[in-house]
């Protein structure tokens, strides 16, 4: 989710081309023959002019609306319910062009969540608080300090930054002080040019604590009615062959246990049913 000026915005991307399932056994065997399949059926599809395309949506919820939703909005285990906040259609993304070199276009790929727009700010979901620097430092430790400056990642119009010097750097500072404010005539921030900054109080939400609970915040209802009302018969089946698969491989009790009653706060028959394959009983 992010800011948008007086409103936060949660975005969706659903694929264009359906979704389809693999059983289990049929996945294992595929992986073991052929672990690149999905990466090659990509390629091909897109050499072949079948290019892949997805639909991207926005929820919109007015800012006045967060403090005191049902449950907290900026928990990334929760959806927005659609009927709450429709979906918008924003527009469609196609996949159209192949990388021409897997090291250059794919291996120094730096994204990061911190590359916004102006008008668009970060909302107060604390995991997306911790990427916004956490990436960059991985960017900076996998890549390079100036890994902003390589063909993958450097932007297509003159960015005006504070980045000077350090190892790698091959893009000459537009000037001696790159750094704002300064009194040797550097630049200055220009922050009346976009009006004021997306932004949202931050009273009692960016501190190192738990979300302050909601009134119907809880761990079992959404995921819960995934199961009962989203998933059809055949991805429930799937579902507890799969779970059944994982707690199979060893799981030890009392572990074991603790994860059956997890699945049982979810759904009581997808649980039971979950420990009929464990159990044997």
């Amino acid at each position: 989710m992010c800011g948008l000026g007086r409103f936060f915005a949660g975005v969706l991307i659903k694929t264009d081309q359906g979704i389809d399932f693999l059983p289990q056994a049929e996945a294992d065997e595929l992986a073991g023959h052929d672990a690149d399949r999905h990466r090659r059926d990509l390629y091909e599809s897109i050499e072949s002019g079948n290019a892949p395309s997805w639909t991207m949506k926005v929820q919109v919820m007015p800012f006045q609306d967060a403090p005191d939703y049902r449950f907290n909005p900026f928990d990334l285990t929760k959806v927005w319910p659609h009927g709450d906040y429709p979906l918008i259609d924003v527009g469609r993304m196609t996949l159209d062009r192949n990388p021409e070199d897997h090291f250059i276009h794919v291996e120094q790929a730096a994204f990061e969540p911190s590359n916004m727009v102006p008008g668009i700010g970060p909302s107060p979901d604390k995991m997306l608080l911790g990427r916004l620097f956490s990436y960059p430092d991985t960017h900076r430790y996998r890549i390079g300090p100036n890994y902003a400056q390589l063909p993958p990642n450097r932007p297509r119009t003159q960015v005006n930054s504070y980045a000077k010097d350090g190892p790698m750097r091959y893009e000459p500072a537009r000037t001696a002080r790159p750094y704002a404010p300064n009194s040797y005539g550097g630049p200055a921030a220009a922050v009346e040019q976009f009006g004021d900054p997306a932004g949202w109080a931050t009273a009692g939400d960016m501190v190192r604590e738990a979300y302050s609970l909601h009134r119907e915040d809880d761990d079992w209802g959404q995921p819960g009615t995934m199961v009962r009302e989203v998933l059809d018969d055949a991805a429930r089946d799937r579902l507890v062959s799969n779970v059944t698969g994982h707690l199979s491989a060893g799981v030890s009790r009392p572990v074991l246990d603790r994860v059956l009653q997890y699945w049982r706060n979810i759904d009581k028959d997808i649980g039971d049913r979950i420990a009929k394959n464990v159990n044997g009983t």
